[in-house]
């Protein structure tokens, strides 16, 4: 009983110490990433931003790339997208690309996506942190869509799942982050549209 009220009770003293400490690393990072570009930032310039010693941002990360991958695995941990299940292919596509719109719509990501792509094409860690903690969770949401529409045979068995998956999040992605166009619920609607038709004819 003791134990439980112990796990249950909030953080006090030093605990809340460094929640605060990491939170406010946490918005440094962010804001110097978005005004410097992940290849000038520094962890310097964030501890300086956040008003800490560079002692703070070592005790947790080990290095810039563990830093970033890390604060954006744990940044999108809470915007990892529903996995629609409304028992109809159309409509798990366009709610899903509806969760997918307005994440992609984020100021911050738009000012700091790009950047990290081109750092990640030659930089194994970061790619592998971007994979692990964004892209990875919604294709697996879009493959759980389609893998369900195959089973209520909305879909052929011999989906090309991979090529499927892409069709559910390139096009948006690069309309949103590339191009810089309007996403509207017109445009969502006639995707979607495209997407399931395309979806039919991706078997290999």
């Amino acid at each position: 009983m003791a134990e439980q009220q112990k796990k249950g009770r909030p953080a006090t003293g030093g605990a809340v110490l460094r929640q605060r400490v990491t939170d406010a690393i946490t918005e440094a990072a962010f804001a110097e990433l978005a005004e410097a570009g992940y290849a000038r930032m520094s962890m310097e310039a964030v501890a300086r931003r956040a008003g800490v010693g560079k002692a703070a941002l070592y005790r947790r990360w080990s290095s810039k790339q563990a830093m970033i991958a890390e604060l954006i695995r744990s940044r999108v941990t809470h915007t990892l997208p529903h996995t629609p299940s409304t028992g109809d292919l159309h409509s798990d596509l366009r709610e899903l690309l509806a969760t997918f719109r307005s994440q992609l719509a984020n100021p911050l990501l738009a000012r700091i996506w790009a950047g990290l792509l081109a750092e990640a094409s030659h930089d194994d860690a970061l790619a592998e942190g971007l994979y692990t903690g964004v892209t990875a969770p919604r294709r697996a949401a879009a493959r759980t869509i389609l893998q369900a529409a195959i089973d209520r045979g909305e879909l052929p068995p011999g989906l090309d799942l991979d090529l499927g998956t892409d069709l559910l999040i390139a096009p948006l992605a690069f309309r949103v982050l590339v191009l810089q166009g309007s996403s509207d619920d017109e445009y969502l609607d006639t995707l979607t549209n495209a997407i399931e038709a395309a979806l039919k004819a991706a078997v290999r």
